[in-house]
């Protein structure tokens, strides 16, 4: 009888009787350039807390190598296994590094402390580059944006010193391209643009070439245990092929980001189109016009340019689209039907990385499934207001943004006063609630209780337990009111609920030319230069909606606005009173910050949403639970909380038009 295969499989493996599988030494790590990706070519040293015992990785080490996957079938004599491990696996690599190391320099953490060793040897040059390319890569590094201004105020200091060691050739083009494009230089634009897709598709072949060779993937390894067979025809073709297909992933993402920019292939063809056109190149733009149509074959501007562009340029015109980037498009389309394929009979998973896969490309049975993870419209309907007597003061076209909203008479006047005794007991109790600098700013200082803890005062006898219901009344009767404003229908949880008080440290105000809170998104990084918000950690990516239902007035400053995306062009200004309520989604559309405080107290409560009850806040439940127990028999109603009918409120009912947005989902 024949042998079966895997038999033959193992016999080719194995060696001659006789024989010894030695195993074949390492080669002694030589020096290496220090790199984010390659680390630094150093000699292995004794394990200590650093552990720096394990050498930096190599560009494919998280592709290339990697030990075998064990199939159930294989394993199942004893000893089997690891036989197979010794003889398939390569030598210990010396290139291999933890996650966490790689993870570090992921996030250019070795830069952090390279600006201070440069620093300390007087190299200044040097520092400002390290301390320059970490802080590209940690925008929101309060430490290191004080730094980075300290190095400008130096003497010595070269501007061309505040470069990004770490940038990559088609990103410096892209942002090149996109700063001329801004400025109406057309032909720069274009220039540099086109040299960017040329990177770009480099990069992407590169990135391409190192998904061939071994799997691996911790997360998944105990899960697939597939058979020789199903290893050989499915499971590792297609895992290459998935490989391939989030690399457009790998080029898209900016140096020391986890998160991808949007459509970054198209979105090079339509921005080329346009500057072609106004630099008076009717040919190349309606061919970037018709490149960027394989992408998206529906769009209507484009559609409507191509007619343009035959117009202009003579219907005997030939106009086709790129061929590097047919090629492109129809090799992408091959693969996601071959992996759509696999998911379908083979049990596979798959995230599909771009936005312009065809609906028909997925199978009619996954079309359901798939839907849920596909980017939602932001648009929204509003909703009739739960509660009597509370007015919309503004909404979103009046505040010149998108799900921006102003309630009045929140509270009451002796509401508000019942909160701030609330405040000043729960700080002469000297406990979770003390006095320190803001984390903001160094001229004010912080105060801060959340819901549990004022019951616990109340519980310790050091707060009156109406006002600890009373905050905990407030917050519930403002989430009502913003869920019914902004998601009827839709349940909004807790995510975090704060009572804040900033206060303005005396004799030190003068000159002062810092925020209260700088500008930010609430559930992204905001990234003024890059025009982008990064939905990533340490983000709160799962809030959804915020709000702040301020107490009082008398003091100077501390105002809240909104701006656009870079940060400074404030669009709406906001300023606080008892009883007001704003209220506002958390994503990149609404960047906000804080004027500085610069007399008196400011009080409000601070609160955030999330639709995810997963990200729920459980020690709201708790205080409720305490509060259901304590206040039997002594209900105390807020003023003015008689539910309303379902008619609309006065204010609401102006007809908003938000822009639809894009939402990411990258989680």
């Amino acid at each position: 009888a024949r042998p079966g295969p895997l038999l033959f499989f193992l016999r080719f493996l194995l060696p001659e009787p006789g024989l010894a599988a030695v195993p074949q030494p390492s080669p002694p790590p030589g020096p290496a350039p220090c790199t984010a990706t390659r680390g630094c070519g150093r000699p292995a040293a004794p394990a200590r807390r650093l552990r720096r015992e394990e050498p930096f990785p190599s560009p494919a080490a998280g592709r290339g190598a990697g030990r075998p996957r064990c199939s159930g079938r294989c394993c199942s004599a004893p000893g089997a296994c690891s036989c197979l491990g010794r003889r398939l696996r390569p030598a210990p690599s010396a290139h291999r590094a933890s996650s966490a190391v790689r993870r570090d320099f992921e996030r250019r953490e070795p830069y952090n402390y390279l600006q201070v060793a440069f620093f300390k040897l007087k190299k200044l040059d040097q520092a400002v580059s390290a301390a320059h390319t970490f802080f590209v890569a940690n925008p929101q590094h309060l430490q290191m944006r004080e730094d980075i201004e300290k190095y400008r105020r130096m003497s010595g200091v070269k501007s061309d010193s505040f470069r990004d060691l770490e940038a990559t050739p088609h990103w410096e083009a892209y942002e090149a391209g996109v700063q001329h494009y801004d400025a109406d230089e057309y032909l720069q634009a274009v220039a540099s643009l086109e040299e960017s897709l040329t990177e770009a598709l480099s990069a992407l072949e590169e990135c391409r070439a190192l998904c061939e060779g071994p799997w691996e993937d911790e997360d998944e390894e105990e899960q697939m245990q597939p058979g020789l067979y199903e290893a050989i025809a499915g499971t590792h073709y297609i895992q290459v092929l998935k490989c391939r297909q989030q690399c457009v992933l790998e080029i898209a993402t900016k140096p020391g980001r986890i998160s991808a920019t949007e459509d970054f292939i198209p979105s090079h063809l339509d921005l080329l189109q346009f500057a072609y056109s106004q630099a008076g190149n009717q040919t190349l733009a309606a061919e970037c016009a018709a490149s960027y149509l394989l992408f998206y074959p529906t769009d209507e501007p484009m559609l409507e340019k191509m007619k343009q562009y035959h117009t202009e340029l003579g219907e005997g015109a030939a106009v086709t689209a790129r061929q590097n980037i047919q090629h492109y498009v129809q090799r992408s389309l091959m693969e996601k039907k071959l992996i759509y394929y696999a998911v379908e009979h083979l049990g596979e998973t798959f995230n599909d990385p771009d936005l312009w896969t065809p609906d028909e490309l997925v199978p009619e049975k996954l079309k359901e499934k798939y839907s849920l993870l596909m980017p939602v419209c932001a648009c929204f309907s509003i909703g009739p207001l739960p509660f009597e007597g509370i007015a919309v003061t503004m909404d979103s076209q009046q505040m010149n943004g998108t799900q921006r909203v102003v309630f009045d008479r929140v509270l009451t006047e002796s509401e508000c006063k019942d909160l701030l005794r609330l405040t000043k007991a729960a700080g002469e109790a000297g406990d979770g609630y003390r006095a320190r600098r803001s984390p903001h700013t160094p001229h004010e200082r912080f105060e801060g209780l959340t819901v549990l803890k004022a019951v616990q005062l109340a519980q310790n006898g050091d707060v009156e337990w109406r006002d600890a219901k009373l905050l905990l009344q407030a917050s519930e009767k403002s989430r009502k009111i913003i869920e019914s404003y902004f998601a009827p229908g839709k349940k909004l949880h807790f995510s975090f609920t704060h009572l804040v008080c900033r206060t303005a440290v005396d004799g030190e105000q003068e000159g002062r030319m810092d925020l209260s809170h700088p500008v930010h998104a609430d559930n992204c990084l905001l990234d003024p230069e890059g025009q982008e918000c990064w939905k990533e950690p340490p983000a709160y990516v799962y809030r959804d909606y915020s709000g702040i239902l301020y107490l009082n007035d008398d003091f100077q400053g501390g105002g809240l606005f909104f701006t656009e995306m870079d940060s400074v062009t404030v669009t709406a200004e906001v300023r606080p009173k008892c009883g007001r309520l704003v209220a506002f989604s958390s994503g990149k559309e609404n960047p906000h910050g804080v004027w500085a405080v610069s007399r008196g107290r400011r009080c409000a409560v601070a609160l955030w949403y999330t639709h995810s009850q997963e990200h729920a806040e459980q020690v709201k439940g708790r205080a409720g639970e305490i509060n259901t127990s304590t206040f039997k028999g002594d209900q105390i109603p807020l003023r003015n909380t008689k539910p309303a009918d379902r008619r609309q409120k006065p204010g609401s009912d102006r007809k908003q038009q938000p822009k639809v947005l894009r939402v990411r989902d990258e989680f």
